[in-house]
């Protein structure tokens, strides 16, 4: 399948980690932490983390850390169909679309969860025609970008002619939950929100990206390391410190059976700073400048980051050869694919 066009979009609400730090230290939550667990805020929020700032659908003042679940849930009903509408706007405009000759449109998310899924909140936004084909794939965490583009080729070899969106939108400001528990509170101090979108088509125009190869690897044994919980109606994410060596032995299993060429570039999920240095470290092919800029400027936003880092790389035109996307997350799962520019 070929990329027509890709687009990202987040909330209005900016914070640097300074500015992060000091709403959760003079939040009501703070005085519940353990000393040990607000130091440790305090020290990747102002400390090395790779990150400058993120972006929140929650506003300044509005309990970023505290908030309740009904006020989380609410948050994601209110956001997230704006989010994925706004990227997917931005996308349909690159190409040259309009959103009534959409086909399909597929949306993944894990920050949230609504019945009807988002698809029909974007689809009826954006006008789209009533029979376009709407899925929607949740619970697989920060990695569900690409194995929803494996989906998005099924339905284009389904229907060779069709026009598919892709959407990948996380407001991980509705998920967070606070507590002593260090992966809770690294968690805290990473997560952002955004969206991106991408518009595909099964053939496409000379110098368009050729999307292939797909691959996927789960590891049911390690799912505790990384997942959500639930604890008193909020998503509670499990993050194990062992998780940066974890992904990079499973993206390096994926990148020798990828049989790339030599020169590749390795466009990766930007989970953190100690995943990259991890990836950088254990993978035989460079790893994407952009990576460490889209973690810089958002932070993690969970399932959109893998294609914000390609959004990234492709607004070089004269940028070309073999990209290997790959993303990981709750499970353990890791998923990649092969862009060829």
């Amino acid at each position: 399948m070929y990329l027509r066009s890709i687009a990202s979009a987040v909330p209005e609400h900016y914070f640097t980690q300074e500015e992060c730090w000091e709403i959760l230290k003079n939040s009501d939550v703070a005085s519940q932490l353990r000393p040990g667990a607000l130091k440790l805020a305090e020290r990747i929020m102002l400390g090395n983390s790779g990150i400058a700032g993120r972006y929140f659908a929650l506003p300044p003042g509005a309990g970023l850390f505290g908030a309740t679940a009904s006020e989380l849930n609410h948050s994601f009903e209110r956001e997230a169909p704006k989010l994925s509408g706004d990227a997917l706007s931005k996308a349909l405009s690159r190409a040259n679309i309009a959103a009534s000759d959409l086909d399909a449109l597929l949306i993944c998310t894990c920050t949230g969860y609504l019945c009807p899924g988002l698809s029909s909140y974007v689809a009826e936004s954006l006008g789209m025609r009533s029979n376009a084909y709407l899925q929607d794939i949740v619970g697989l965490g920060c990695g569900a970008a690409i194995p929803t583009l494996r989906a998005a080729r099924g339905q284009l070899a389904a229907e060779p002619g069709a026009k598919v969106a892709v959407v990948a939108v996380e407001v991980c400001s509705a998920a967070f939950y606070i507590d002593d528990d260090p992966g809770v509170v690294v968690s805290a101090c990473l997560f952002g929100d955004a969206a991106c979108a991408a518009v595909f088509e099964s053939e496409g125009e000379s110098g368009a990206c050729r999307f292939d190869n797909f691959d996927t690897l789960h590891r049911p044994e390690d799912r505790e390391l990384l997942r959500f919980t639930s604890r008193g109606g909020k998503l509670r994410n499990i993050l194990s410190p062992s998780v940066p060596d974890v992904a990079a032995g499973a993206v390096d299993q994926l990148c020798r059976r990828a049989g790339l060429q030599d020169g590749a570039t390795v466009v990766p999920h930007p989970g953190g700073r100690d995943i990259l240095d991890a990836l950088e470290k254990t993978l035989p092919h460079d790893c994407a400048p952009e990576a460490r800029e889209v973690l810089q400027r958002y932070g993690n936003v969970s399932s959109p980051s893998v294609l914000m880092v390609l959004e990234e790389v492709l607004k070089d035109p004269k940028r070309s050869g073999e990209f290997w996307l790959t993303s990981f997350g709750a499970g353990f799962s890791c998923h990649s694919c092969r862009v060829v520019r």
